[in-house]
């Protein structure tokens, strides 16, 4: 594919490019959420309410402010929604999503995968007003926190050397903080993404991990929830991602199994084959 993002690297003495993903009330502990009956997908407006788990596999309760509620209850277009790109064009392949995330691109070519990754992540922590947790890494390794930028301070980068300098003004604002997530976006990708998440094994899959091949080409996919067979512990998995150019971030289709997409049976073997790009088991991770 021959769009292209902006990095940072210390081998060589100037900007360069490579490609992407190329080919508040108190709350209690625990959140139930009514879903439709079994193997029953409908009208609903978010993940949760939409897709019903195969028959004989439970949604599992998790903590109300967390991630994985968070990514559970993203909120979907409706359900004949198409993919846009950032330019409000179509993406070209309509067949690969089950549903689309009802949240902006940006109207630049910035958000593809690894960057959906980082945006729903980085909005969860800043509803949970998380600030010291939300951080990326450019691709040179420069630790962009948000905590600083919130306090007014800005990134200077002279060839290699990437500094914070300060501002006279707090920037506190929903607005500021895009601002941040584009300038993350614009320095950061799957090499950066992979190197700072922490490898996980399989059997230990949660909703919030990532599935991500860092690099030239590289994607990444989120997954976005989880049910389990109580009678032997077996999990299924739904995934979410962005693609190249920038897009809509939408849940995924599965391309092996028409009866259970959108959802993915965790014991798929070495290899597991999403509508754009095959991952090995060996790339799951987490933050």
């Amino acid at each position: 594919m021959s769009m292209m993002k902006l990095i940072l690297s210390f081998t060589i003495p100037f900007l360069h490019v490579v490609g992407g993903c190329q080919t508040p009330q108190s709350q209690p502990d625990k959140v139930s959420i009514i879903v439709p009956q079994q193997g029953e997908t409908t009208e609903g407006a978010t993940i949760a309410t939409r897709f019903q788990p195969p028959h004989g596999y439970v949604r599992k309760e998790v903590p109300a402010n967390s991630f994985a509620t968070y990514l559970r209850n993203l909120p979907l277009k409706p359900a004949d929604a198409q993919v846009h790109l950032y330019d409000g064009s179509l993406k070209s392949r309509q067949s690969v999503h089950a549903a689309v995330v009802d949240m902006d691109t940006g109207d630049r070519d910035l958000q593809q995968c690894a960057d959906a990754v980082m945006r729903l992540r980085a909005e969860h922590l800043f509803a949970q007003k998380q600030y010291a947790q939300l951080h990326f890494n450019f691709t040179n390794g420069f630790n962009a926190e948000y905590a600083k930028w919130r306090q007014g301070q800005r990134v200077k980068i002279e060839g290699n050397r990437t500094t914070w300098y300060a501002t006279s003004s707090i920037s506190t604002s929903y607005e500021s903080f895009r601002k941040y997530l584009d300038l993350v976006f614009m320095y950061a990708g799957t090499l950066s993404l992979s190197k700072e998440l922490k490898p996980k094994q399989l059997k230990n899959l949660e909703i919030g991990d990532v599935f991500i091949q860092g690099g030239s080409p590289g994607h990444a996919v989120i997954v976005v929830d989880v049910a389990v067979k109580e009678s032997t512990g077996e999990k299924v998995f739904m995934l979410a991602q962005s693609y190249m150019p920038a897009q809509e971030i939408h849940v995924l289709k599965n391309p092996n199994d028409s009866a259970m997409s959108p959802w993915y049976s965790a014991d798929f073997g070495e290899k597991l084959n999403t509508p754009e790009w095959t991952f090995r088991q060996d790339m799951l991770s987490s933050f």
